[in-house]
C-alpha cells in the first residue's frame, strides 16, 4: 500500500565530476520520487549513473545542483553529523559486498546499527525478520561461518532492524548465485508487501528487477523511461534498446572526433 508522500526524491539534480576537459556530468537534470511502500529498481547501461544516483538520494554523496529529500526531509546542504544522524535513523542500505563485521555473530551485527545509534533493540520486530528469513537457527554464527546467501539474509535483516523510511540496495544478488539470489528478492518483495517497506534497488539484472514494481532506467546521467509492473523480457527488451543508443551516441562522437582530426 503506497502513501502519497514520496520516501525519497530528487529535484533538479546535478552530479558532475572533473572540470573543463575531462568534466563528466554524471547526472543531468533528475527529477524523481520514490514512492513509500513500494519496491523500485534502477537501470542503465553500465556508466549510466544509477549508482551515483543512489548514493546521492542515501546521502553518500553530494549533489552540485539540486535537491535530495528523504521523506519531508531536505539533505541537501546538511552537515555530516546531521547527514550521519539521518542515515542512522531513517535510511537502510544493503550492499552486493554484505559489509558485515566478522567479529560480531549474525544476530550481533543485525542489531549493530541500533546500539550505535543509541535506541533500545526492538526484540519482537528482530525475531520477526530472522524468522521470515529463515535465520533463527543461525544468529550465533559469525560471518565466516555463513554461506554468501546467508550473510546477505543477514544484511537484509540489518536494514530492515531499525524500521527505516527507505532501504537503498546496490545490486543486492551481484555476489549471489541464482537460489540465493532468488531468496533475497523474495524477501525483498515480502517486505513491501507484508512490513510496508520502501525498497530502491540499483541492478543489472532484469531477472531481479522484474521483482519491483517499477523501474527507472539511465542512460548518459539522464532518466529516460520509467516502466511500471516490469516483466524480465519486458526490462530485456528496453536495457537492449538503451544499449544501442548509447553505442550509437559513442560511435557518433568518434566519428566528430575523426573528422576534426
Amino acid at each position: 500500500m503506497t502513501s502519497n508522500s514520496p520516501a525519497a526524491s530528487a529535484t533538479d539534480v546535478w552530479k558532475v565530476y572533473g572540470s573543463g576537459e575531462t568534466q563528466v556530468n554524471a547526472l543531468q537534470e533528475i527529477n524523481v520520487e520514490f514512492q513509500t511502500g513500494a519496491f523500485t529498481a534502477i537501470m542503465g547501461p553500465s556508466g549510466s549513473g544509477k549508482s551515483t544516483l543512489m548514493h546521492c538520494l542515501a546521502g553518500l554523496d553530494s549533489t552540485n545542483r539540486g535537491t535530495i529529500s528523504i521523506g519531508e526531509t531536505v539533505i541537501t546542504g546538511m552537515k555530516d553529523k546531521e547527514l550521519t544522524k539521518l542515515r542512522r535513523e531513517k535510511i537502510g542500505f544493503i550492499f552486493q559486498q554484505f559489509n558485515l563485521l566478522p567479529t560480531l555473530t549474525a544476530y550481533e551485527n543485525i542489531t549493530l546499527p541500533a546500539a550505535i545509534a543509541g535506541h533500545p533493540n526492538d526484540n519482537d520486530w528482530v525475531n520477526q525478520i530472522t524468522k521470515t528469513l529463515d535465520l533463527d537457527s543461525r544468529l550465533e554464527h559469525k560471518p565466516t561461518e555463513l554461506s554468501g546467501g546467508q550473510q546477505q539474509r543477514v544484511a537484509c535483516a540489518r536494514a530492515l532492524a531499525t524500521r527505516p523510511e527507505v532501504i537503498f540496495a546496490d545490486e543486492p544478488t551481484g555476489n549471489l548465485d541464482t537460489h540465493s539470489g532468488t531468496e533475497v528478492l523474495n524477501f525483498l518483495r515480502e517486505s513491501v508487501d507484508t512490513f510496508g517497506q520502501t525498497i530502491v534497488m540499483v541492478t543489472h539484472d532484469p531477472a531481479a528487477a522484474s521483482y519491483a514494481d517499477r523501474v527507472v532506467f539511465l542512460a548518459d546521467g539522464h532518466i529516460v523511461d520509467d516502466m511500471a509492473d516490469p516483466t524480465a523480457d519486458s526490462v530485456i527488451d528496453k536495457m537492449r534498446h538503451f544499449e544501442q543508443l548509447v553505442a550509437q551516441d559513442a560511435s557518433a562522437a568518434t566519428g566528430h572526433e575523426s573528422e576534426a582530426n
